[in-house]
């Protein structure tokens, strides 16, 4: 009954709002509402039902002062950041020069994550950020489910952004202000290029984090205390027609850690296919905890999951998910509304 009321409820958001109402635009500024909601069910070992439910909301205001320059503000919220307690995913300011660089400033995801690349999904349990899964299915030890790089989003953040000069964009981010730690710098860079038929996207990242305490940017590890923490990672994305391949990896490093070891590696792959309305896609991410450290216990993961997407209009879809992690299978069914 909750799940149906929950259901009607986002089918209700989504067509009460006209399309043409979720952008304004008045002389120089814009405003731009988008987001998604999720709602539908999930059976752990193929046993006893439960609901499942996401959403994004993300609001950006701008102003163009000239044809060159322009600046606004961003604010979203979604489920993830709620599970944890925030009332918001990302808050900033940004300002734009055209065919130069983007600066912005404030709470957000760091420029490596930006640039990152994800796996092909096309399912709704959010497999490249956070996944859903993972909130009905406890593993029995720590997962780094996110296979692209984060430093989190709770503190005061700068990053600069290069225009995209022909193939390339690159950027730098430098965080702190926070008691989680003294401070962060991370690098990204993509490499895009979509001449005839075959489009492809390469993606690196670092990320050096000096005395984390008790801080955790995974929902699925342990808080750490370490002296630094040091992560890189890599992603590619090909595209031939209709099908995309996806492969993508993160590495951390915490050096003298204490407590349960919270490092390691994840990597995935991943492939879908679109043909009309429809859409599949098969997904396989492995993490490995405590390999750094001797003294830790070592714990991997396996998951796979593989999905299926009807697009029933423009802003409607429905999609169901079968998967396997190390421990538990599972099958997930639920509708998506775009806006």
């Amino acid at each position: 009954m909750k799940a149906n009321i929950c259901l009607m409820a986002a089918l209700f958001a989504a067509y009460a709002v006209p399309a043409n109402a979720i952008e304004f635009n008045a002389g120089r500024s814009s405003l731009r509402i988008s987001g998604y909601g999720t709602a539908g069910m999930i059976e752990p070992d193929f046993d006893k039902p439960d609901f499942i439910g996401d959403f994004r909301a993300r609001a950006q205001f701008g102003y163009r002062a000239t044809d060159a320059y322009s600046f606004g503000a961003v604010y979203s919220i979604d489920a993830a950041a709620l599970d944890e307690g925030r009332p918001l995913r990302e808050a900033f300011g940004f300002f734009d020069a055209r065919g130069v660089a983007r600066i912005e400033m404030g709470v957000m995801d760091s420029i490596a994550r930006k640039l990152g690349l994800g796996l092909p999904d096309v399912g709704g349990l959010r497999v490249n950020d956070k996944p859903l899964f993972y909130k009905k299915i406890h593993a029995d030890g720590p997962v780094i489910a996110d296979t692209i790089l984060t430093t989190g989003r709770r503190a005061l953040r700068l990053n600069v952004a290069s225009a995209q000069m022909g193939a390339v964009q690159g950027g730098v981010s430098v965080a702190g202000g926070t008691d989680d730690f003294d401070y962060a710098v991370d690098a990204g860079l993509k490499i895009k290029s979509s001449a005839g038929k075959t489009k492809t996207a390469f993606s690196l990242g670092a990320s050096f984090m000096d005395r984390p305490d008790n801080y955790r940017t995974d929902t699925y590890t342990p808080r750490v205390t370490a002296d630094w923490r040091a992560q890189a990672s890599m992603g590619m994305n090909l595209q031939y027609n209709s099908w995309v391949f996806g492969l993508n990896g993160r590495v951390i490093y915490d050096q003298n850690p204490v407590g349960r070891a919270a490092d390691g590696l994840a990597l995935g792959t991943g492939v879908s296919y679109d043909i009309l309305n429809y859409s599949v896609s098969l997904s396989y991410i492995f993490s490995d905890t405590g390999i750094w450290h001797k003294d830790a216990p070592d714990y991997a993961d396996h998951t796979v999951v593989a999905s299926f997407r009807y697009k029933y209009s423009e802003n409607v879809d429905g999609w169901m998910s079968i998967g396997m992690t190390t421990e538990t299978p599972f099958v997930a069914a639920g509708m998506r509304i775009t806006f």
